[in-house]
């Protein structure tokens, strides 16, 4: 529990049920130390293999019901955001296939959390892709994002951002112009989308079962897909994901996870360098990381009024010169390094705003951070 006062603490651990088990915590923790060991505790060799643990497999197939009690059934099950699904019949599942080369029986990662081994194929997350409302030719992109699954989540109010790079941008018309946050676009809102739905069926996710957040996110909902407007760079300023090291051809997702989502609220001016009004709000931040951002009419104000020529010259800035207090004492301290700063251009070019995040997006290639290769998927 988060920020509450040690006598919290306390009475939760000594007086307390714990909220999953609702049994006592501490009478928990010493009937556990102190009983005696059975004989499969004492047991030293390999688990037989029918004893390992397996999460309950769902079957295949669901028999035929209407339409309003499928969809109920799939509420019941938790298996949606709560907002109706497109049903993941035979027939559209083999269509939405058509999107990859990939065998429908391909296993794209195995999940052994929460509890036993859950296999995450390419069946199921087309599957997934068909209850959010994708296309086929979304599909390469949504296996991708499979790979991320299950979102960051957490018991304050994390959320997640869906970076999409390269030329699929515009094969799957993507938004990245205006409102290139909003509800306005088919291939971000069902992208994002299904990113939720298969963190909830894929990956376990299930409020107050496995997730315990105090708030949450409404970024969850479609969790802040979008796409670089990789074409209104200034000169010399790189799509993110040629920073991390891969080809300017390459399509390339990237999912990052954090807390804060700051507005500039006010648009920049050239009379006061917007770099110090992007720095106050990095103050702002509770982690040391941050991802800025912004229209690109405010990446040109940068490069041809303040002489950032590069996005790493602005991300270089940042981490000199934003500093901040380091409670309890009054000694200031520079918290961010440039490894810990991302900056990411989009929008319409209509207004000079921006916003400073905490979301970090990776930019090792060698581990791939956060990224995958979308073309993999095809």
């Amino acid at each position: 529990m988060a920020g509450q006062p040690q006598a919290i603490h306390h009475k939760y651990v000594f007086e307390g049920n714990d909220v999953v088990t609702g049994k006592p915590m501490m009478q928990a923790f010493v009937e556990a130390l102190t009983a005696p060991l059975t004989e499969k505790e004492k047991y030293r060799g390999p688990a037989p293999q029918e004893e390992v643990a397996k999460e309950p497999v769902e079957p295949r197939l669901i028999g035929p019901d209407t339409e309003e009690n499928l969809q109920q059934y799939f509420i019941d099950k938790d298996w949606t955001d709560y907002l109706p699904i497109i049903l993941p019949t035979e027939t559209r599942v083999t269509k939405m296939l058509e999107g990859t080369t990939h065998d429908p029986q391909e296993v794209i990662k195995v999940l052994d959390w929460p509890g036993g081994n859950r296999e995450i194929t390419v069946e199921r997350v087309a599957t997934c892709a068909v209850m959010a409302g994708a296309k086929p030719e979304h599909l390469p992109v949504i296996l991708a994002l499979s790979r991320h699954v299950p979102f960051g989540n957490s018991t304050s109010s994390m959320a997640n951002m869906i970076l999409i790079n390269g030329p699929i941008r515009n094969e799957i018309n993507m938004n990245y112009g205006h409102n290139v946050m909003g509800p306005h676009n088919l291939a971000n809102s069902v992208i994002g989308r299904s990113y939720t739905i298969m963190s909830k069926t894929l990956g376990g996710l299930h409020s107050k079962k496995t997730t315990w957040s105090t708030l949450g996110s409404t970024m969850q909902y479609n969790n802040v897909c979008i796409a670089e407007n990789e074409e209104a760079l200034p000169s010399g300023w790189k799509p993110f994901h040629v920073q991390a090291g891969f080809k300017p051809n390459d399509s390339v997702l990237t999912v990052a996870t954090g807390w804060s989502y700051i507005s500039c609220v006010t648009e920049a001016k050239r009379e006061y360098p917007v770099n110090m009004w992007m720095g106050d709000l990095m103050k702002a931040l509770t982690m040391p990381m941050a991802t800025v951002i912004m229209d690109p009419s405010v990446a040109t104000l940068l490069k041809d009024t303040y002489k950032f020529n590069t996005k790493e010259d602005l991300i270089k800035w940042f981490a000199g010169n934003v500093e901040k207090a380091n409670y309890p004492s009054i000694e200031k301290v520079k918290p961010f390094m440039e490894s810990s700063i991302n900056v990411i251009v989009t929008g319409g070019g209509g207004q000079t705003t921006w916003f400073v995040t905490d979301f970090m997006l990776a930019r090792n290639i060698v581990t791939q951070g956060g990224s995958t290769l979308i073309d993999d998927w095809r």
